[in-house]
């Protein structure tokens, strides 16, 4: 193979491979952008519940600073009661201390049915926070793995830059400007294997006798079409198990 072509062939394969590590480090923080998503959700969920137990708490102590009110008034007519001159008097106190009891009795019914929702919501705040600390545990484990993966491809792009820059180095000026050129107008890919009489990147069909030229891989040679440089790549034999 013409030496400069195996250089060229070499040349793309090495901005292939950074690419692709680019791709791979431009993921990393979109990952971690999720994964703190999802921190950040567990944490409003916890924030939510925390609060509805605080309310329902605040709820209960404003009942029963009212219950205690109630009771206060209710010890103050029994009280008073033996102090009236009338039965009608008598009869009127009764009936005031009757719907005081009975708000007391709908105030304790509510002040159970609060000291249920908390153990309730006690219960839910547990189970939530135990989940959050999960998802905590989960998220620094994988920033860490984030971490190293987006190391050793921050080493690994450098190793392939070193290497681009050295073969790119050791090629002619005007034969590195071709590859440029069309690597920028072709979307960075300006090499295409060459089989079946057609290039492999834009399918244009090569005239028999290019194809035959292309084959021999002994000069630098361009797609009609699509302009980018030929090589012959052998198609690789299929091997299939016996049965």
């Amino acid at each position: 193979m013409n030496p400069d072509l195996e250089k060229l062939i070499r040349l793309q394969q090495t901005e292939n491979d950074i690419r692709a590590v680019e791709a791979s480090l431009a993921e990393i923080p979109r990952q971690k952008a999720s994964i703190d998503a999802e921190l950040t959700e567990g944490g409003r969920r916890v924030a939510q519940e925390r609060e509805a137990l605080a309310d329902s708490q605040k709820n209960r102590r404003r009942r029963e600073g009212e219950l205690q009110d109630l009771e206060n008034r209710r010890s103050r007519y029994k009280g008073q009661l033996m102090e009236v001159k009338t039965n009608k008097e008598y009869s009127a106190m009764l009936h005031e201390i009757e719907a005081v009891e009975r708000e007391v009795r709908g105030l304790e019914d509510l002040i159970l049915a609060d000291l249920e929702a908390a153990d309730d919501l006690t219960a839910s705040l547990s189970h939530m926070e135990r989940l959050f600390h999960e998802t905590e545990e989960r998220a620094r484990s994988a920033h860490d793995r984030l971490d190293v993966e987006a190391a050793a491809l921050e080493k690994k792009r450098g190793a392939l830059t070193v290497e681009r820059d050295a073969i790119a180095g050791s090629l002619n000026a005007d034969l590195l400007t071709l590859f440029q050129r069309v690597a920028h107008v072709r979307g960075g890919v300006a090499m295409a294997p060459a089989q079946e009489e057609s290039c492999q990147v834009c399918h244009m069909r090569l005239r028999p006798q290019m194809f035959v030229d292309v084959k021999r891989n002994d000069a630098i040679r361009q797609c009609p079409s699509c302009s980018r440089i030929l090589y012959f790549a052998p198609p690789v034999p299929v091997v299939v198990p016996e049965p």
